[in-house]
């Protein structure tokens, strides 16, 4: 940007003919040529002909008074005076040192020529009044022309250029000011969003690791405030970064997602990604430090990893133990049937005694397994959970033996859930028994209920938000250490000797609690006991089932006789079962599937008084849809299940009653004509009624 030229000049002079000398010196007016062709001989300066080429516009004023307004007047019109010539004497009023005084008042920028004779002011007096300004020129008379002329055009050109100057330096300073407004608001940026990122910050020195700055998140985690970090290293206050892969940071390189793990101001030890990048402060090398803390994202990600193993487990034992219990049922049937008849001697008698406990033993261990994945049949109901925690304490009182002392500390308002009583007595049982021998010393057990609330996210990944009861059974033992908790729910799994462990406790309370929509946390440590909070859905006010007491064994009528089908898919189950029926006089039709089973219906259905199925076959329709479909034609069918396991147990509209309707594998020959016994001779049909899924996704 440029001004335009200004060549206002000001005359402040008592004498008029001043103002007219000047005047002609500046404007070339009235001016003889032969005049001065004289005067350029006479003086010896050169002749020129050539046309002025700076107009000046001269403004005239007698006194200061007159001039300063004048000056005031321009100023604030916006055409200022690039120059003024002032007499330093001027009678009456204001002398031109005065004036000159009010003059820079109002134009800080006009530059003034002081024309003075000999006689006038020392130059010691002007300065001590004006100063040393360098807008102050001073012309003695009597002048020259040529001189005067000179001053003019220099000073106002002098205007030009100061003004031109005054404005680059202004957007000189508005630059400056412009970048260090937008310096100061990134660094107000950076600064807030260094503070309160939620992933910790830290700049350190590149060459000794010293603490510059950090932020809040890396306070909250290591616990160390700003102050106590400043100036100062991490080996200074044992806050220990260790990097899984070490780095050189003096490579000036950046990196990114590097394991390392961080020892906080309490001790704890923290999982982090962290990245960092080179940045020069000051001009001397730093590094900007990022971190993400994954501990308890890696914490999850273990325990989503142990449920995922302990799922894929339980299926894996849930197929052992259904084709287990086909093969003992095999054994236990042929077993009771030699036992059932005479002529064997006693040593072949007390072989098939031992054949049939080592059975039952090995049938235990299936329902265990079962249990642990979820596959056992459940028959659940409304359970005031303190009556029976309160009535299992005696006999517990008696197993966990003198040297340990069993306490209770149930909550009085605690709301009642809708479970199976027997698997909840087996919870109770096995974590008191558990927490016993976790005291070979002795110590105390507490059994312990409340109502809880669960919010989303809150620790075990098993966890759901809601309103559950919490059972829990804590111990002042030995406690466990990570790897071993880890594994605790695995089956077979134990730390005991090898006579006091089968490794099923927990297990089957993990399937127990898994398969009633619940799950387990657990809190334990080497040296402070452990602590197994199990919890579990409150009961919604459903109705009971049907009521679960034993049935009623009828004796029976050996003058009746009784038609039934056997669906089963394992032709020696089939073969066992037929014989112990045919020799109680039974008459047995066979079908290995579904659909032999609807053959034989259609020829012989008049007949067939009652089925015998396996719940779970192979082809499109299971034992439990071939009895509805049964009943449909004929409701006054009765039916009785059996089965290693059922998946789709729960979402089928009809209950089971062992020892009523259903008959669990493996099984004597006595539990299967009991059952059938007082199936034909009683005129209850157990009517289908929906049974409540208690896990309809793995039971």
């Amino acid at each position: 940007m440029s001004f335009s030229p200004n060549h206002r000049i000001l005359l402040v002079d008592d004498n008029a003919a001043i103002h007219e000398d000047i005047r002609k010196i500046l404007t070339g007016s009235k001016c003889n040529p032969a005049l001065a062709a004289a005067e350029a001989i006479l003086f010896n300066a050169p002749k020129t002909s050539a046309p002025l080429r700076v107009k000046f516009e001269i403004d005239s004023a007698f006194q200061g008074r007159q001039g300063f307004e004048k000056v005031v007047q321009a100023v604030a019109q916006g055409r200022p005076y690039a120059m003024a010539f002032v007499d330093v004497r001027m009678p009456p009023g204001w002398d031109g040192i005065e004036t000159i005084e009010h003059l820079w008042r109002s134009d800080p920028a006009l530059q003034i020529v002081l024309c003075t004779a000999h006689s006038d002011y020392s130059w010691e007096k002007m300065t001590a009044r004006l100063g040393i300004n360098e807008n102050l020129v001073i012309l003695k008379k009597p002048f020259d022309n040529i001189e005067v002329l000179q001053i003019a055009h220099a000073l106002t050109k002098k205007w030009e250029m100061t003004q031109q100057a005054s404005l680059r330096l202004d957007l000189l300073d508005q630059m400056v000011n412009e970048r260090t407004a937008e310096l100061s608001r990134s660094e107000e940026r950076f600064s807030k969003a260094f503070r309160s990122s939620p992933f910790p910050f830290v700049i350190q020195t590149l060459r000794d690791d010293c603490f510059v700055d950090v932020n809040d998140a890396f306070e909250r985690m290591t616990g160390f405030s700003r102050s106590e970090l400043a100036g100062r290293t991490p080996p200074e206050l044992s806050l220990s970064i260790d990097y899984a892969t070490p780095r050189d940071r003096d490579g000036g390189q950046s990196v990114s997602n590097l394991d390392a793990t961080i020892t906080t101001k309490s001790g704890e030890l923290r999982q982090l990604l962290v990245a960092w990048e080179p940045i020069a402060l000051s001009g001397e090398s730093h590094v900007l430090v990022m971190m993400q803390d994954i501990t308890e994202k890696l914490r999850i990600e273990t325990e989503l990893r142990q449920a995922q193993k302990m799922e894929a487990v339980g299926q894996l034992a849930a197929g052992v133990a259904h084709d287990f219990n086909n093969l003992l049922t095999i054994i236990e049937g042929h077993a009771s049937l030699q036992l059932s008849t005479t002529g064997h001697s006693k040593s072949v008698a007390e072989s098939f005694n031992q054949i049939s406990k080592a059975a039952e033993r090995a049938a235990e261990l299936t329902r265990k397994l079962l249990t642990f994945s979820r596959r056992q049949i459940l028959c659940p109901h409304v359970i005031n959970l303190n009556a029976l925690v309160s009535e299992l304490s005696t006999m517990l009182d008696r197993l966990i033996g003198e040297s340990v002392t069993l306490r209770c500390q149930l909550d009085d308002l605690l709301p009642p859930i809708f479970a199976d009583q027997t698997s909840i007595e087996q919870i109770v049982m096995n974590l008191v028994l558990n927490a016993r021998d976790a005291m070979p010393k002795g110590g105390v057990i507490t059994i312990s209920t409340e109502e809880v609330r669960r919010l989303e996210g809150e620790g075990n990944p098993e966890a759901r938000p809601g309103h559950f009861v919490c059972l829990k059974v804590s111990d002042t033992g030995i406690g466990m250490d990570e790897s071993t908790c880890r594994r605790i729910f695995e089956p077979f799994f134990t730390t005991k000797d090898v006579d006091k462990g089968t490794g099923m406790g927990l297990a089957t309370v993990y399937g127990v609690v898994r398969q009633h929509q619940g799950w387990i946390d657990v809190v334990t440590a080497p040296g402070d006991g452990a602590a197994f909070s199990v919890f579990l859905p409150l009961s919604d006010e459903r109705l009971e089932l049907l009521s679960q007491a034993a049935p009623t064994r009828v004796p029976r009528d050996p003058s009746k006789t009784h038609t039934l089908l056997i669906v089963e898919d394992d032709e020696a189950v089939r073969s066992v079962v037929r014989e112990i029926l045919s020799i109680d006089g039974y008459t047995v039709l066979e079908a290995d599937n579904a659909d032999n089973a609807l053959e034989i219906w259609e020829s012989l259905s008049g007949e067939i008084e009652l089925i015998l199925t396996d719940m779970m076959m192979p082809g499109a329709v299971n034992g439990i849809e071939l009895a509805g479909r049964l009943r449909a034609r004929k409701p006054e069918l009765k039916v009785v299940y059996t089965s290693g396991y059922s998946v789709d147990l729960f979402t089928s509209d009809f209950n089971l009653q062992e020892g009523v309707n259903y008959l669990p594998k493996p099984y004597l020959s006595s539990k299967l004509l009991d059952i059938l016994r007082n199936a034909f001779e009683s005129d209850q049909l157990f009517p289908a009624t929906r049974a409540p899924d208690l896990d309809s996704t793995y039971a």
